[in-house]
Formats: structure tokens, sequence, C-alpha cells
């Protein structure tokens, strides 16, 4: 991870004196999409393969290293593992479904 920390993109970028509308500009992502990133809320981004090309492009634009930023992402956007489910009951011996 880079010496910044993640969520420190923007202070990054405010060091470095890039402005959100020139990276706007380059990358012709939205305000909103930047500022998302920024702030680690990827549920504002469209989904899918798009999130990984403006997360590469705002890193790029910001010269922070992307698998960083995207590892991030990944962490923070990959499904929880579910708990390990319990086996079925076994098909021999008798089980009792309904009771009258």
């Amino acid at each position: 991870m880079n010496d910044i920390g993640i969520l420190g993109v923007k202070a990054w970028r405010l060091r470095k004196g890039i402005s959100l509308g020139a990276i706007a500009a380059s990358t012709k992502l939205s305000m909103r999409q930047l500022e998302a990133i920024e702030s680690g809320d990827f549920s504002r981004l469209p989904g899918g393969i798009y999130n990984t090309s403006y997360i590469r492009q705002y890193a790029r634009a910001i010269e922070f290293d992307e698998s960083d930023l995207l590892a991030f992402y990944q962490d923070c956007c990959s499904p929880v593992k579910p708990a390990a489910r319990p086996e079925p009951p076994s098909s021999r011996g008798p089980r009792l479904l309904f009771q009258h």
C-alpha cells in the first residue's frame, strides 16, 4: 500500500496540485464518479468492468499506484464468503417432515 494510505488519495491529489476538474476533463469521468473513488464509495460507480477502468484512470491521473487502489477496491467489494452450510440429513433412516 502506498505510504499515503488508501483513502488519502484526495490528499495525494491535492499535494500534486491536480484538480478534479482537470481529471474530469482528461478522463471524461464525471465529478461525481471521481468523488466516489476518492471517498471509497464505490457503490456510486456504475459497476462491473467500468469500476476497474475508472479506478485505473483516476490512479494514473494522480500518479498513484493503480494496483494499490484496485486492491483496496477489490477488498471493499468482494462478497463475504457465506458460512459453511450444515450437511443435509442422510436419506438413510426415517425423517419426520410433518407431524399431525
